[in-house]
């Protein structure tokens, strides 16, 4: 490997670094942000807070990749343009296309990982996610209808609870009060505490301790009245809900065998997102040309509004294909031809133009 190529490998590495690890700490802040707040209105658990986050970060590493390797070739070489470099390199003899050749083994690899997260590793979290969602609101089900200050019906609704207090540590409750019905009898337990148990079977129960139950038909005197030191009730077993697979959460080759608009508005979205992280790397060669008249600010807008518009049009690809409006391959061809047909005329524009007009 040549001089100039070791030292833009190097650059770009630190460079690239230094992005993942700024976009990383910007979009985990909003993810930490967004998930405590839904913690905190008791919509999740507070232990399933970390879990969720790294779920959703992983979900969004492609892009983030993405853009890391976009903004470390566009800062080296605008670098390298500002600093005069790119003068000095020319007058050695190198062209502007010698500078695809470093670039594309640079990217190479990192598209090759945005690749195998995107149609392999993010499906399979997708699956361990929704595995864990589950998890948590099985075991959490019945837990939920124990609600401080509130009454709550099982599920059958056969028995109806109420609880006074929750501690904080453990499922423990305080001053329960609970009433049920079976063989036209009703039965009305009472209890200063108590707390959920899980047994071996796997069956949960609510057990009280010292209370008092009291059994009898309404409109007759046949009352019972019944102390206890320990008493359980079986908690009726979570539902378990049926639903389809959702693209998202699909392999990749199960895509193309069921080939549904939605699967393959899943697999589009899957396999340009390696594309688009090439493409992009070598729009920043044209790109971060520097020109003292129009400024570094340039350079910056343009970058933002070519990335921005780059992803956005492969999401709406997406779309066009989940509605049957484009097939997968036409809108593979439509959105990234047309940006090779741009990435051509970039490269045409900022060095074939000036080696035509010299010669004439």
């Amino acid at each position: 490997m040549r001089l100039y190529q070791r030292a833009l490998m190097r650059e770009m590495t630190a460079t690239a670094g230094i992005a993942l690890g700024v976009v990383s700490a910007i979009l985990l802040v909003i993810l930490s942000v967004r998930i405590l707040g839904t913690a905190a209105l008791g919509e999740i658990d507070v232990a399933a807070v970390l879990p969720f986050i790294t779920f959703a970060y992983l979900r969004f590493l492609p892009i983030l990749l993405a853009l890391a390797l976009f903004i470390s070739v566009l800062l080296t070489l605008s670098r390298y343009w500002q600093d005069s470099e790119m003068v000095i390199w020319s007058g050695a003899g190198l062209a502007p296309t010698a500078w695809v050749g470093p670039v594309l083994r640079f990217a190479g690899p990192i598209a090759l990982l945005i690749a195998l997260l995107s149609l392999a590793i993010n499906p399979w979290l997708a699956r361990q996610r929704t595995t864990y969602e589950d998890y948590l609101s099985v075991h959490h089900e019945e837990a939920a209808n124990l609600t401080a200050g509130v009454f709550a019906e099982t599920q059958r609704g056969g028995r109806v609870y109420f609880v006074e207090r929750i501690e904080e540590r453990g499922p423990h409750v305080r001053n329960v009060f609970i009433q049920s019905e079976q063989h036209g009898r009703t039965g009305i337990v009472v209890a200063s505490q108590g707390a959920v148990e899980t047994m071996a079977s796997g069956d949960r129960f609510l057990v009280l301790h010292d209370g008092r139950r009291y059994e009898g038909s309404p409109g007759l005197a046949d009352y019972r009245v019944v102390d206890f030191a320990r008493y359980g009730f079986r908690l009726d077993p979570a539902q378990v809900k049926v639903r389809a697979t959702p693209p998202r959460e699909r392999g990749s080759l199960g895509l193309l065998r069921d080939p549904t608009p939605a699967n393959l508005a899943e697999w589009v979205w899957r396999i340009g997102t390696p594309i688009s992280a090439l493409m992009l790397a070598l729009f920043a060669i044209p790109i971060s040309f520097y020109n003292p008249r129009a400024g570094r600010s340039f350079n910056i807008v343009l970058a933002v509004l070519l990335f921005t518009v780059y992803v956005n049009v492969v999401g709406l690809s997406q779309s066009w294909v989940q509605k049957g409006s484009l097939g997968a391959g036409a809108s593979l061809l439509l959105v990234h031809g047309l940006a090779f047909a741009a990435l051509l005329a970039a490269y045409w524009w900022r060095y074939g133009r000036p080696l035509t007009r010299g010669r004439r």
